[in-house]
C-alpha cells in the first residue's frame, strides 16, 4: 500500500480539502480519489491528487 495525497481547493486558491489516503496502486486510488470527492462535495472544483512518486492521478480546473 501507498500513500496518495488528495487537494481540492476554492477559486481564491484556498484548501477545502487535503486528505491523504492508502491505495494499492494508481487506479485503485483514483477510484477513492474520486468517491472522497464525490462525498466531501468538491468533485466540480480545482482539485488534484498525487501518488508518492509525484505523478498526477487525478486533475480538474
Amino acid at each position: 500500500m501507498e500513500t496518495y495525497k488528495l487537494t481540492a481547493f476554492d477559486p481564491k486558491g484556498e484548501k477545502l480539502l487535503d486528505e491523504s489516503f492508502q491505495a494499492e496502486n494508481d487506479d485503485h486510488a483514483k477510484s477513492i480519489g474520486e468517491q472522497l470527492l464525490a462525498e466531501k462535495k468538491v468533485a466540480d472544483i480545482t482539485h488534484r491528487c498525487v501518488s508518492p512518486r509525484g505523478k498526477l492521478i487525478l486533475f480538474h480546473r
